[in-house]
């Protein structure tokens, strides 16, 4: 399985909120600009962040974007499944879709396809931007004393 660039760079974008959205909202040309992406780009992508209800958005000069939920009630599973559907390596198990294949029944290697996109589910919904937010926050100290040093 692999990410497109709407389940990256969505990502990106609900980081960059998560991290510099505390002290109000953010205009998404500051997001493009730090990301090192592009604005238009983003633009598609937070319209679907903000109906999904992940993000809520403020018109006018102090406008911008804010995350809509805390940040310990954001999954990356949540993110990604909003901008890329769902995490299922292979159609045929798909949740809450029903494919039409005779085989089905005696299929063994469904029961691999199913144990994968149980994994993959299990690890994205149990890390939040809380915990990203977390790990930036180490990551940058450590940089930061390894630079003093």
């Amino acid at each position: 399985m692999k990410l497109s660039t709407k389940g990256r760079y969505g990502l990106k974008i609900m980081l960059d909120l998560a991290i510099n959205g505390q002290n109000g909202h953010i205009a998404l040309n500051s997001i493009a600009e730090r990301q090192g992406l592009s604005e238009h780009y983003l633009e598609q992508l937070i319209a679907v962040l903000r109906k999904a209800g992940l993000v809520q958005s403020m018109r006018g000069a102090q406008g911008g974007y804010i995350l809509a939920k805390p940040l310990d009630e954001i999954t990356i599973g949540d993110i990604l499944r909003t901008l890329e559907g769902s995490l299922a390596p292979v159609d045929c198990v798909i949740e809450d879709q029903e494919i039409d294949c005779d085989k089905s029944e005696f299929c063994v290697t469904k029961t691999v396809w199913m144990k994968v996109r149980d994994s993959i589910n299990e690890v994205v919904d149990n890390i939040t931007l809380e915990d990203l937010v977390e790990d930036y926050n180490k990551i940058h100290d450590q940089a930061v004393d390894m630079y003093y040093i």
